[in-house]
């Protein structure tokens, strides 16, 4: 998601820097004058930012890459390369202006039943499913009908969170001076004759038409091939106008043309706006201010998504934080440098973090917090870890949550980044993954023996919360629930299912092989994965994570409550014994004071690290990297 996506090739089309909003589509009204050009041109003729034009045949990587910055508007792109929307829904923001039904591949239902003797399965087919991700990926969606939209909603239920807007078609300015101009010259004329669209297209139904007039011995014309001020001037002086098309057509211009010139009207439901509000009244003045707003209303909300700012609510937890040694309050003081709210949920602290949270609370509105006691008596008082981030989570107000422990830092640097990432969060997804960077025993060290990633921002969503995924929740003989191993207790899943939520994120399988070569030993594969990890946290915010920055505090603290923690969780019995100590060769009873800090100076200067499921082993060192950058200014004492 976070790597460019696009081929740095040359490219003949290059999009203005001046403009703001970018239109696709198959043809212009320059092209064919027909009434998805019409709606496209009048929309663009009335827009208040500068607009470039893209044919959809002309839309290529180079190009998308040339216009990444703007407002993208997609209207008919039936020619457009469809492999390549993936990059489209992950780095653009956009809109889709749809005129008909796309995910089929006749772009009609109808006409695929007829042309295949079968109801149209596109939907479920790759064609159908490719479309349906395009249009969940975009800010907003606008249909020509409201049973157009119902039968996308229908056949893609998820639809229905997006924004959708039901727009018609749209008309000019010219347009409705020219419909006033009309009615008036032909006022005092007696109307004479019915209309009917020649089309070759089954779907038009002009044959159907015809006959109607023919059996109700009507005089008519078949129109075909007018220029459209005469096609204007032949309606405003008949009688009637008849479509029956064959298929669904979702708001064809001709028929609100008919409309507004006063003819009668005959169709069928295949007509899709018929029987809408704004089209069925008797007062022509409705319809007529009911298009006029069309274009306003058009341009309102996609300049309203254009300046969107989102809101990010950020959300920790805390437990005796001060007896502990963490840095929560330069953690949650990190948060509010980007956060327009940070909540916080105490596990019941008696150290005094809750009263210090308190008075910061009465003078910070930001700051939203809760207790809940943890009931540490209790033998799986470790799975209300998640559950106290879930509870913590659920207090969160903003469009996006931004998730830390109280060990965790945001440099200054990052907070644009951040906003930016909001902003332009990926479509595809509700979660992203970002770079962690893993001290060992203060700055000078950067462990790579850990994950380097962890789940961190995501779409404000019910669904989602924290906890054990389904696949490892495992109960006692008390039915109480404990964890397999593979989590810690903490994963993203889905609140009623308990399935692990999807994710995108900057980490690649190339990135993976390095740092294990590294890990090996290979000096190279050291160097390839620290200039790689620098070019990231370049380009994406990160988190500094401060656990083994302060190597005492940690032994310390996995004597004092680590070491329970994992028992808890995963339903071990471990006696405490020289053998069950990974850190020393004598049980944790006899572990001094002294005994701590002469590990703790032995660890910082010969290991770049260790995973502390084996008994630490000074003989294989851990290798390491060094970053240069500054610490945050929130970790500087005055």
């Amino acid at each position: 998601m976070f790597t460019n996506p696009f081929d740095q090739v040359p490219t003949s089309i290059v999009v203005p820097d001046s403009c703001k909003v970018i239109f696709v589509s198959d043809l212009f009204a320059s092209d064919y004058v027909g009434g998805a050009e019409l709606t496209t041109q009048a929309l663009i003729d009335s827009s208040p930012h500068e607009v470039f034009c893209i044919k959809s045949k002309e839309v290529s990587m180079d190009v998308l890459e040339s216009g990444s910055d703007k407002y993208w508007v997609f209207g008919n792109y039936s020619a457009m390369d469809m492999n390549l929307i993936p990059s489209i829904v992950a780095n653009l923001d956009y809109s889709v202006l749809e005129y008909d039904y796309k995910y089929c591949r006749y772009r009609s239902p109808q006409k695929h039943q007829k042309a295949e003797l079968k109801d149209c399965d596109c939907h479920d087919q790759m064609h159908g499913k490719m479309i349906s991700a395009f249009y969940y990926g975009a800010k907003s969606l606008w249909w020509m009908s409201e049973a157009q939209m119902y039968h996308y909603q229908n056949l893609f239920p998820f639809l229905n969170e997006k924004d959708n807007v039901v727009l018609s078609s749209v008309f000019d300015d010219a347009y409705f001076l020219t419909v006033k101009a009309l009615k008036n010259k032909y006022k005092n004329t007696e109307r004479k004759g019915w209309v009917v669209l020649g089309s070759t297209s089954w779907v038009k139904g002009a044959q159907e038409s015809e006959k109607w007039c023919i059996d109700n011995k009507k005089d008519y014309e078949v129109v075909w091939g007018l220029e459209y001020g005469e096609l204007l001037e032949k309606l405003a002086q008949s009688e009637g106008f008849v479509y029956l098309p064959a298929g669904w057509d979702t708001c064809p211009r001709m028929v609100i043309e008919a409309k507004m010139l006063g003819c009668e009207l005959v169709l069928n439901d295949n007509v899709q706006h018929k029987d809408e509000i704004w089209f069925e009244t008797e007062d022509p003045f409705d319809t007529e201010a009911y298009l006029f707003a069309a274009r306003e209303r058009f341009w309102n909300s996609i300049t309203q998504t254009m300046n969107w700012q989102p809101t990010i609510s950020g959300y920790t937890t805390v437990l005796d934080c001060i007896d502990h040694g963490y840095p929560w309050q330069q953690s949650i003081k990190s948060m509010l440098g980007f956060c327009n709210q940070v909540c916080v949920v105490d596990g019941g602290s008696t150290d005094g973090t809750w009263e210090q949270l308190q008075e910061w609370a009465d003078i910070e509105p930001r700051l939203k917090i809760d207790q809940h006691v943890i009931d540490m008596s209790s033998k799986r008082f470790a799975v209300q870890d998640g559950q106290q981030k879930a509870r913590s989570r659920k207090l969160c107000d903003s469009d996006f949550c931004w998730q830390m422990d109280a060990d965790e830092i945001v440099h200054e640097k990052d907070y644009e980044k951040i906003l930016s990432l909001a902003k332009n969060f990926p479509g595809q997804v509700d979660i992203v993954t970002l770079p962690v960077v893993e001290y060992w025993g203060g700055p000078e060290k950067i462990r790579i023996d850990v994950t380097p990633w962890k789940w961190r921002f995501s779409r404000n969503k019910d669904h989602i919360t924290h906890g054990i995924p389904s696949q490892l929740r495992k109960y006692d003989e008390d039915n109480e629930l404990y964890s397999g191993l593979g989590t810690d207790g903490c994963d993203y899943i889905n609140n009623e299912t308990y399935e692990v939520l999807p994710h995108a994120g900057f980490y690649t399988a190339d990135a993976e092989k390095a740092r294990n070569a590294a890990l090996q030993g290979d000096e190279k594969a050291l160097e390839a994965y620290r200039d790689w990890t620098s070019r990231v946290l370049e380009a994406v915010p990160s988190v500094l994570h401060y656990s083994w920055y302060d190597l005492p505090r940690k032994i310390k603290t996995y004597r004092d409550y680590w070491s329970q923690h994992w028992q808890s969780l995963y339903d071990i019995e471990q006696e405490d014994t020289s053998d069950n100590n990974m850190f020393f060769d004598k049980p944790w009873s006899e572990v001094s004071d002294d005994d701590i800090e002469s590990l703790a100076k032995d660890l910082k200067e010969k290991m770049g690290g260790w995973v502390f499921h084996s008994k630490v082993d000074f003989d294989k060192p851990t290798p390491y990297m060094t970053l240069e950058f500054n610490q945050p200014l929130v970790m500087k004492k005055d």
